[in-house]
């Protein structure tokens, strides 16, 4: 169940245009694309429906059912879209934009999930991880390249830190996806391990497969946005919400790796 307060709610429903029961200019079969790609489920499938069956209504469900990630995720995939299709938006639009990205930041856990690394980055004596909190947090608004750029190799660095620590052999050539499958594996964690019969089973399966391909993301979205490439002179960059996007997943994923590191190191 996602944190979602009623203010959020509000300004999200009137960003989005659902007071009609629709939600932007989608179809039903849009949506449903779109949703698949972003969060990979179907928004029309009947564990969305009981509000209703109008796209607004299983987005409102959505919303309420869902974990604070899966839901800040889908927010920030959707205000993406409203500013492709407004490149020039009105102040109020501008204005309802900007409170909805930091909605959405807050959803993915930006800013907790940065403290609670720096105790771990601590407990291990690992001081790289923690130069790279340091630079994150000065990063996000005044350098999102820069932010985008650390938060995969954050991620990179948590992966590392709990494989050695484990006693795990790691190629310097390793990739972050290769990383995250190994730490993934090394943990437990892959989908396949949570059996059928758990409560709760294809939403864990759900969430599990998505971590894996939070790194992948984020190689891509340094590629094309952050630091690490030479980019072309008339380049135009994100916005700091954007690497609020960015560091909140990679901070999320990192804190919950190293949590479980240190639930499981003993079994």
């Amino acid at each position: 169940m996602s944190s979602l307060t009623i203010t959020d709610r509000r300004v999200l429903e009137q960003l989005f245009k659902m007071q009609s029961g629709y939600v932007l200019d989608f179809t039903d079969r849009t949506f449903r694309e779109f949703v698949e790609e972003a969060v990979n489920v179907d928004i029309h499938s009947d564990n969305y429906t009981k509000q209703g069956t109008s796209k607004a209504n299983k987005l409102r469900t959505f919303w309420k059912i869902e974990s604070d990630y899966q839901v800040g995720t889908l927010v920030s995939a959707l205000i993406d879209y409203v500013e492709a299709q407004d490149k020039n938006p009105w102040p109020e639009v501008l204005d309802s934009i900007n409170r909805a990205g930091e909605i959405a930041a807050r959803l993915l856990g930006a800013g907790p999930s940065l403290s609670d690394l720096k105790s771990h980055a601590t407990k291990f004596n690992a001081n790289y991880l923690a130069e790279q909190v340091r630079r994150l947090e000065a990063a996000i608004d005044n350098d999102p390249a820069l932010a985008i750029g650390t938060a995969k190799e954050l991620i990179e660095t948590c992966c590392k830190t709990i494989l050695a620590d484990r006693g795990k052999s790691v190629s310097n050539s390793a990739d972050v996806s290769t990383l995250t499958k190994e730490t993934l594996k090394e943990l437990k964690l892959v989908p396949e391990g949570v059996p059928d019969a758990a409560r709760g089973a294809d939403v864990i399966k759900r969430l599990l497969s998505n971590l894996a391909t939070i790194g992948n993301a984020l190689a891509e979205l340094r590629g094309l946005y952050g630091t690490g490439h030479g980019k072309h002179g008339t380049h135009s960059g994100l916005a700091p919400r954007h690497a609020k996007l960015a560091v909140g997943a990679a901070a999320t994923l990192s804190t919950f790796l190293f949590e479980t590191h240190q639930q499981t190191r003993n079994d």
